[in-house]
């Protein structure tokens, strides 16, 4: 992206969280990660999203961020539009990434730092320093999970910063949704952050989702998507509930772990998690192994295993 105003154009649809997929030494297989963002944006997924909570960013230095969103920029260049996870304990290592993600041609995606006692007027001036800086936008992502949960309040005021393009919503209850929907759809882009229960969401608006699950299952997490956006709720909710079972196991066993779990099932690149997360054991594999054969035995699944 150039600026803000193809952000704003471009910024909708399904985004495939790439993982990241690092080696049993550590390392973060580069190559890997190319032809994992090749194969969604083959089979006609919107965008990706780089070094989010799912690509582990916690446990990985600036300089191994910076490293990966040239790399990722590099791949895509300007055939998709990328978010790239930018957020960080420190602000000043936000600052550093978002000003580099714009300079790349992606999307800066900016959590509240996750500090103690922090107030909504201290998390307002911080988005209003961060973000300016880039020059394709900012996107707000709250994340319960990791960090502060955003009030839709709050949500409301952060979208009147200047630069804020979209927000990648992680709290998915019934109230917040319905404000947020209503009141902000129009302003700013507006994301699912979770392929969980995408359903709700964009039915009351919402401009798309992004997904960590479709790394193992593209073709089918696409379909589902592409059924909704089309208004073929039933067709939509029926592929969703096959594999229900799939993410039954990842809620249990962690979804990072889960994923390249799969995906090396299929002879994806997801590689190996990073600690303090442990690889799937022996046991666990078998299970999830089990579930892809069963979910793959349906022909709407799109997709076959060895």
């Amino acid at each position: 992206m150039k600026n803000i105003d193809e952000s704003r154009a471009r910024l909708h649809g399904i985004f495939n969280i790439t993982v990241t997929p690092f080696g049993a030494d550590g390392s973060i297989d580069l190559a890997g990660i190319a032809r994992s963002i090749e194969r969604v944006l083959g089979l006609g997924y919107d965008g990706a999203l780089i070094g989010g909570t799912y690509g582990e960013f916690p446990v990985m230095s600036p300089d191994e961020r910076a490293g990966l969103f040239r790399h990722v920029m590099d791949v895509v260049g300007t055939r998709a539009p990328v978010m790239l996870c930018s957020a960080d304990s420190d602000p000043r290592v936000t600052r550093d990434l978002s000003i580099l993600a714009g300079e790349l041609g992606g999307v800066p995606m900016v959590m509240a730092p996750y500090v103690s006692e922090i107030t909504d007027a201290q998390i307002l001036a911080f988005f209003r320093e961060i973000a300016p800086l880039s020059r394709t936008g900012t996107i707000i992502y709250n994340a319960p999970g990791i960090g502060i949960t955003l009030s839709p309040a709050l949500i409301e005021q952060l979208a009147e910063v200047e630069g804020i393009v979209a927000l990648k919503q992680g709290d998915l209850s019934v109230g917040a949704i319905d404000r947020i929907a209503n009141t902000l759809s129009g302003r700013i882009r507006l994301f699912c952050a979770s392929d969980l229960a995408f359903h709700g969401p964009m039915m009351n608006g919402f401009d798309g989702i992004s997904t960590t699950n479709s790394c193992a299952l593209p073709e089918l997490v696409l379909a589902s998507f592409r059924a909704i956006q089309e208004g073929r709720a039933h067709e939509s909710r029926d592929l969703h509930r096959l594999w229900y079972s799939y993410r039954a196991l990842a809620r249990g066993m962690g979804q990072p772990q889960t994923v390249k779990a799969a995906m090396a099932l299929r002879g994806f690149d997801g590689g190996s998690v990073r600690r303090p997360l442990l690889d799937l054991d022996a046991g666990q594999k078998a299970a999830v192994a089990e579930v892809m054969r069963t979910i793959a035995a349906d022909p709407r699944a799109g997709f076959t295993l060895a």
